[in-house]
């Protein structure tokens, strides 16, 4: 029985949304953001030769159609990425309001964001007192450190000291509809701050907030850093998704990093988590053993949280050489019928002002027993796509390219 895989390069737009000028980083507006595009023009400037060198190589992904596809999307020619595809390839646009996690998740599986999600303010405080006073009384403190908009790390590296002498939890918030707490898994501890997380959620998916992260790290002052240990609380999505439809058809679904979160846990057999070097693991591992009939589905997050979100031009551009030359032996594992499809949630240009998402359009790249061009989807019929090739009931958005 084929099986099928959903793999999200989190953030690896390719330009082109045309709704762009709606969405904004500060006051500037994301048209003309280009994630992929202006990364390979880095690269082939030699402005991104930190830890690698000269023109953007993606033999894998440019074969399945990935420079095609930045093409198609924005009309920008990326060096390097020349490659007349073989298999299925084209481009995703997003109907969902909004360029966040959630929203380009639930859509490549069927479900568009019916609703407008809830933020908080660009001002300092940014929090409403009723959620900063229930924070305060889960915690068992008089006060939290942050209440405003902030880059994770930064705020980590410069309140992190503060955070250890008093124990106050660290809040903050982005663009995004979230609610993060940071917290020292030692001197505050790990199971504390989920605890802290999981109750404060209702009352903030109550307001359309989409998820409360919890975000721990380690170290001492000047050496802080982030652990492999943050937990989403998200939203449960307001109807089925392929992965509710997968498993009701009887079929096994997995989930390889962050998925389970994003999804709160709904239609989910097995999951796993971790770096991206310990998903890749996995996902191999999945295509060795995945039962017959299944869907895998998988988030590489670090594009987005390691490289996008800190404007890392270069990181970013090893990351991708890394995955690419990863996913060489993926590719040839995977069975004559199975599927395995590659995409993007959301766009994160990391040559863009701002550390936000960027709305655009997303790359869509099939290895399996189809070919051709399927041109500009919408994002739900990623998972009607994928719900055909396993045979599951249609799902009520979304068309099949296959």
């Amino acid at each position: 029985m084929a099986r099928a895989f959903l793999v999200v390069m989190d953030s690896l737009g390719v330009g082109g949304a045309p709704d762009a000028g709606g969405y904004f980083n500060g006051d500037l507006p994301d048209t003309g953001a280009n994630t992929l595009g202006h990364i390979a023009e880095a690269c082939a400037a030699a402005r991104a030769d930190l830890g690698r060198a000269g023109p953007l190589r993606l033999p894998h992904l440019d074969g399945l159609g990935l420079g095609a596809a930045l093409r198609l999307a924005s009309g920008a020619r990326g060096p390097g990425l020349e490659a007349d595809p073989v298999g299925l390839w084209g481009v995703a646009q997003e109907v969902s309001k909004g360029k966040d996690t959630p929203s380009g998740h639930w859509e490549l599986a069927g479900l568009p964001v019916p609703w407008d999600w809830g933020y908080f303010p660009k001002t300092t405080p940014c929090f409403p007192d009723d959620i900063v006073a229930e924070v305060m009384r889960l915690a068992g403190t008089n006060g939290i450190l942050g209440n405003e908009h902030a880059s994770g790390t930064e705020i980590i590296d410069r309140l992190g000291a503060a955070h250890q002498e008093t124990g106050w939890p660290i809040c903050y918030t982005s663009v995004d509809s979230v609610f993060q707490i940071a917290a020292h898994e030692e001197s505050f501890g790990l199971d504390r701050l989920l605890a802290l997380c999981a109750a404060l959620a209702p009352m903030l998916h109550q307001r359309r907030i989409g998820r409360v992260i919890a975000r721990p790290f380690v170290g001492a002052a000047g050496r802080y850093s982030r652990t492999v240990n943050r937990h989403d609380y998200a939203l449960a999505p307001p109807g089925p998704t392929l992965l509710d439809r997968a498993q009701a058809a009887g079929r096994t679904t997995y989930t390889i990093g962050k998925i389970r979160d994003i999804f709160a846990g709904r239609g989910v057999d097995h999951a796993v988590t971790g770096a991206d070097h310990d998903l890749m693991g996995h996902l191999a591992e999945h295509i060795a053993t995945a039962k017959d009939g299944s869907l895998t589905f998988a988030n590489f997050v670090e594009f987005d949280s390691l490289y996008g979100h800190r404007r890392d031009v270069a990181g970013y551009a090893r990351h991708l050489e890394w995955f690419d030359a990863e996913l060489g032996p993926i590719l040839l594992a995977l069975r004559p019928d199975d599927l395995m499809i590659l995409t993007a949630d959301h766009g994160n240009d990391p040559t863009w002002p701002g550390t936000d998402h960027t709305r655009e359009r997303v790359p869509v790249l099939a290895k399996g027993p189809y070919s051709g061009q399927i041109g500009i989807r919408a994002f739900a019929d990623v998972g009607a796509s994928l719900a055909a090739h396993l045979g599951l009931p249609a799902q009520e958005l979304g068309q099949s390219f296959l």
